[in-house]
């Protein structure tokens, strides 16, 4: 990127700028003429000149010229017009002026920002290309949110000001001097009043101006610093809490805030105080042509249309001259941000474009050889992490990396990822320096995962599919009106300077993950789910969802089987018991009262939460059959039951983990409510706190709280009710809620409730695992473990995959790596947060599965716990950042070294 920002503007906007200069030369013909007409008008019809005698005409619209060797040249001979036809007639011509000249001003402001929003895409992208090729260095000494704070909103100034940048001198210095040269055609002595004022105001306002430039530069540093201390401190919230360092943080932010306070008042008062003189300055020369022209008018050296004329000029000089000290302000703001920018992102060492280049097929690997060539790394501190090692890999060879705490192993691991540049020394892989190689072939042939996860936001199906996706390899089907507006995309893509590839494509390649299509992609998901024990993870995802029936039509058709094949299972295991259903005439002891209640799942608000405590139709059915009462009794006896119960427990007491009804914080609350209601009659209770106490009863299970309050009247009782609130549903309700139905599919039920329809018996402690347990094996039964398991895909992880677990982002990971079929595979400690059992069997099913998927794969694994090296075909031992053992397993631990202590 050029040093200078008009450089930069210039060489990617030559054409359009060009264009646009010769439309503002062309508009200043009629921005002069506008000029002149008043003085016509005034001084003609208005005056009467050239009007004196009774009748007298004038000629309107004459087109002549006087041609070398042609002598006079009449376009038109004009219309002779009377002194009021002849008003009407300038007038109509003074508004088509005014007509033109802002039909320039249009098209020219748009032409401008058109150009401006085409620069500052290019701008932002390649700034986004350069992050692409940083190298790995720089990642770690940059923070993400300032490097982001640059791209979003400091290259923002940038393109408004593109389309001023040679626009905005010419046309406004063209304004100013037609302006000044009519002045001066006028009268001499006002035309030099006029130039010494634009002088001074040129002089003085731009060296005024250059105080503010500093502030704006401390100004935007200081910003872009706050914007990265704010990001610390959301990615670092688990760390100021766990330590009560949030106080320390909150003083550091107000120290910066009052920082940029500082500056910015600086920035306000100097501002306008530049702009008060600059005001002074434009103000001060009316004066002067009033008083010195109203004094050449009187001693009839200037008529009256010429003075007039004159001001009106004048009105259109300080506009334009003031906008051209502005400009001249913004270049050098715009200027010095570009210098910060270009700084920032001009990055010694940064990967070569080629090596990004996009290949729709992958350039071939001679072989899956993997070698070190005096290899030596170091950290951004100058610590060395790896000394001089040179080893061979050969292809189809299975090695386990071991070591120490900082041994070198890891780091190995990652300068075959290019996470880490080589200090010296070379990585060859098939023949070739890895580091010259494109990533078209490192990062297709050979996988990588380490137990430093990232994901991004998206489903977990994205993100298991993420390293597919490195080329657009089919054309996406468009109607006439999307295939138009892909044109227009595609056209303006390519005058930004941004690649054509169609986001809207098939990007994965289903090849490199041995499927044909997305039809056969799924059996290659479901193979490196199990790999990393997490598919039922997955699969609890979607039984916790709540599946549209428009987009999974063929398994929401097969609920109601699904069911019934449910209730067989568990008769056939006599587990019948495991799963109360939802009877129509019956009260289901394993639901709340609020769910016998109701009988149904809420789907809109007015039945939903704590809205339902003053939903009106619902309580007059309360207040109706009595059972307001009951339950207002029922909520003061549990209430009173917890207190005296749990009250002297600490909060963090496991007894509080069966209180479904209330948490350790409410006991307080209900204690002192308790106090407040003593005496009270029902009557007398505020709603507030009859919800509160209602509530309680709402969300209370009698196997599960055995409190005893639930006799079989009162269950008859509930039941009762229920029927009468759904048979007196009112119209506006009917849509609120969705009765159980053991013949039809709920839509505001998630998945596990539309199979169980009912509720697991407390009286198994492992119902729901068993339960479990038994879908899974019935949606194998049935072919739906792949439709349900799709479900479960389509969750979204959240931001850097913070939805899920760090075992399962670690998982998750691993999974995104095998689901490839490379030739190459490095696995750098992947599954440092499980337990060395877990790690074991997935290292196990990782190894089958790879070496079924693919012919004979070469794979180096960085193991945590160094016992299971024996599943590898050689060791190879680091300490201290050198190699210091490499052989078979049976072989090291037969020798007296490093491995045998490790191993023991």
């Amino acid at each position: 990127m050029e040093n200078s920002l008009l450089q930069y503007i210039w060489r990617h906007t030559r054409k359009q700028q060009l264009w646009i200069l010769l439309v503002v030369a062309v508009s200043m013909i009629p921005y002069f003429l506008s000029f002149d007409l008043p003085k016509q008008i005034v001084n003609g019809p208005i005056q009467g000149k050239g009007f004196e005698s009774e009748g007298a005409t004038q000629i309107f619209m004459r087109i002549a010229f006087d041609l070398p060797g042609l002598g006079n040249v009449v376009l038109f001979p004009g219309v002779e017009l009377g002194r009021m036809a002849m008003l009407f007639a300038l007038s109509m011509v003074f508004l088509l002026l005014v007509i033109i000249n802002g039909l320039f001003k249009f098209y020219i402001n748009t032409y401008k920002g058109r150009l401006g929003e085409r620069l500052l895409r290019r701008i932002r992208f390649e700034l986004v290309d350069r992050i692409l090729r940083f190298p790995p260095n720089q990642f770690k000494r940059a923070k993400g949110a300032e490097v982001a704070s640059m791209v979003k909103d400091e290259v923002e100034p940038l393109g408004g000001f593109t389309g001023d940048a040679f626009v905005s001198p010419a046309l406004l210095g063209g304004q100013a001097l037609t302006a000044l040269i009519f002045i001066i055609a006028q009268n001499m002595w006002l035309g030099l009043i006029a130039a010494a004022m634009v002088g001074i105001q040129g002089f003085i306002i731009p060296r005024m101006r250059r105080r503010l430039l500093v502030l704006g530069r401390e100004r935007q540093l200081t910003a872009r610093e706050l914007s990265g201390r704010v990001s610390e401190i959301f990615d670092g919230i688990g760390t100021i809490r766990a330590y009560d360092t949030s106080n320390y943080e909150r003083a550091d932010i107000a120290n910066r805030l009052g920082q940029i306070f500082k500056i910015r008042y600086d920035l306000y008062q100097w501002k306008f105080l530049v702009k008060f003189i600059n005001n002074f300055l434009a103000s001060v020369t009316p004066f002067l042509f009033y008083a010195f022209g109203g004094y050449l008018a009187l001693k009839g050296q200037l008529d009256i249309g010429q003075l007039v004329a004159v001001i009106a000029a004048y009105k259109d000089l300080p506009g334009p001259l003031k906008e051209l000290i502005d400009w001249d302000q913004m270049r050098q703001d715009v200027q010095v941000k570009y210098v910060q920018v270009v700084e920032q992102f001009s990055v010694d060492g940064m990967l070569e474009e080629e090596i990004h280049s996009l290949a729709t097929e992958p350039a071939k690997l001679h072989d899956a050889s993997l070698a070190t060539v005096n290899l030596s790394l170091t950290d951004d501190s100058g610590a060395r992490l790896l000394s001089a090692v040179s080893m061979q890999v050969n292809p189809g060879e299975t090695v386990a990396i071991v070591g120490t705490a900082a041994s070198g192993g890891e780091a190995l691991a990652e300068a075959f990822a290019r996470i880490i540049w080589p200090d010296t020394g070379k990585i060859v892989l098939g023949g070739s320096d890895m580091r010259s190689l494109p990533e078209s072939v490192t990062g297709r042939h050979l996988s990588y995962a380490s137990s430093d996860t990232y994901l991004f936001q998206g489903s977990l199906r994205d993100n298991l599919l993420y390293g597919l996706k490195h080329a657009p390899l089919t054309e996406y089907a468009y109607d006439e009106a999307g295939e138009k507006h892909r044109k227009w995309a595609v056209a303006e893509a390519r005058l930004a300077g941004n690649p054509d590839y169609d986001v809207n494509s098939d990007w994965i390649d289903y090849a490199a993950a041995g499927a044909t299509g997305p039809e056969s992609i799924s059996v290659a998901i479901a193979e490196a789910l199990d790999a990393v024990l997490l598919a039922k993870d997955i699969l609890d995802l979607a039984m916790r969802s709540i599946v549209n029936p428009a987009e999974h039509q063929d398994l929401v058709e097969r609920i109601v089987e699904i069911r019934h094949a449910l209730r067989t299972e568990l008769d056939e295991e006599n587990l019948s018991s495991l799963v109360v259903s939802f009877e129509p005439g019956a009260y289901n002891t394993e639901a709340t009262v609020g769910e016998n209640l109701l009988f149904g799942t809420a789907t809109g608000p007015q039945l939903m939460g704590r809205a339902i405590g003053s939903n009106q139709y619902f309580l007059s059915v309360m207040r109706r059959t009595g059972l307001d009462r009951i339950l207002y009794e029922m909520g003061l006896e549990i209430a009173e039951n917890a207190v005296n119960l749990f009250g002297d427990l600490p909060p963090d007491h496991p007894f509080f983990q069966q209180l479904t009804f209330m948490t350790a914080d409410d006991l307080p609350q209900y204690q002192l409510l308790l106090q407040k209601l003593k005496g009270k009659r029902l009557e007398d209770v505020a709603p507030d706190d009859l919800v509160s106490i209602i509530r309680l009863s709402f969300l209370y299970i009698e196997p599960r709280h055995r409190f005893g309050l639930l006799t079989d009247e009162l269950m008859a009782k509930i039941v009762a009710v229920r029927q009468e609130f759904h048979e007196g549903l009112p119209a506006d309700l009917s849509d609120a809620i969705e009765r159980y139905d053991p013949e039809r599919y709920m839509t505001a039920a998630t998945l596990l409730d539309n199979v169980l329809l009912g509720k697991i018996s407390h009286k198994h402690p492992d119902g729901s695992e068993r339960i479990r347990s038994i879908i899974r094996k019935l949606l194998f039964s049935l072919g739906l473990y792949e439709s349900v398991l799709s479900i479960g895909l389509e969750f979204n992880v959240g931001a850097g995959g913070r939805r899920l677990t760090s075992v399962q982002r670690q998982k998750l990971n691993l999974a995104r790596a095998i689901i490839r079929r490379s030739a190459l595979y490095v696995f750098n400690r992947p599954l440092a947060s499980l337990d060395l059992r877990i790690q074991d069997q997935i290292l196990r099913n990782v190894l089958e599965l790879l070496r079924k998927n693919v012919d004979a794969p070469t794979i180096l694994w960085v193991l945590s716990n160094s016992s299971m090296s024996e599943l590898f075909d050689r060791v190879v031992v680091f300490d201290k950042g050198k190699l210091v053992e490499d052989g078979t397993h049976a072989a090291l631990i037969e020798s007296n070294g490093i491995f045998r202590e490790l191993v023991s």
